[in-house]
């Protein structure tokens, strides 16, 4: 016997998974934009010494910064270098290679990494509202009725904040040798937002042939 799914079943049935693709794609995580040197050699910075610095004005997502950081360069061969602390000039705002030369010199440093964490700008994500339905239906004398809705009410504040880093990669004398920004939808687990932040720049590090 042959089951002959109803058109409007599949209708419902398709919106239902185009909704849940659609919340699914609010939660990612995306590299926004990068640059890299067009002469910048491959493997420039593999197996090499590198300061390593993360910039924020909350304490907690500077330490989670920066353990992920320092994570990561272990991982592609390279040893992390601490850098010392510096005052950023305002939210948003990044601190520059200057204050970090002398330590990497000092360090024996081949390069420079930091990763400004900021709020992320959820308005060029095109909004934070979902809202998805389908009324109801019947079929037949049995007069089966169902719906399928999703919807996130409007006015309600976040769970928390999306999170974005912006970071530098520059060689030891301060010459930018690739730059990439990173963005998440909020998320009440900021320590996972930030690892999947770093993976997306490193991700784009890799492509860039940096270690």
């Amino acid at each position: 016997m042959t089951i002959v799914t109803p058109p409007i079943h599949r209708r419902a049935a398709a919106v239902a998974v185009t909704a849940m693709a659609l919340l699914a794609g609010c939660a990612s995580t995306r590299l926004d934009a990068q640059w890299s040197d067009p002469q910048l050699a491959p493997g420039s910075l593999r197996g090499a010494r590198v300061l390593v610095a993360c910039e924020s004005h909350d304490l907690v997502l500077k330490q989670i910064c920066l353990d992920q950081l320092s994570a990561e360069v272990v991982a592609r061969g390279g040893t992390p270098v601490p850098a010392p602390d510096v005052a950023v000039a305002g939210p948003g705002r990044a601190a520059g290679n200057e204050p970090y030369l002398d330590a990497a010199r000092s360090a024996q440093a081949k390069g420079i990494i930091t990763h400004a964490v900021t709020i992320a700008d959820v308005s060029s994500r095109g909004g934070s509202g979902v809202s998805i339905g389908i009324g109801g239906f019947g079929i037949g004398g049995g007069n089966v009725r169902g719906g399928v809705g999703v919807s996130v009410p409007v006015g309600s504040a976040p769970p928390s904040n999306g999170y974005a880093i912006s970071s530098r990669v520059s060689d030891a004398g301060g010459r930018l040798l690739y730059t990439a920004r990173a963005s998440t939808s909020p998320s009440s687990d900021v320590g996972a937002q930030l690892a999947e932040l770093t993976k997306a720049v490193f991700g784009g590090a890799d492509k860039a042939q940096l270690f």
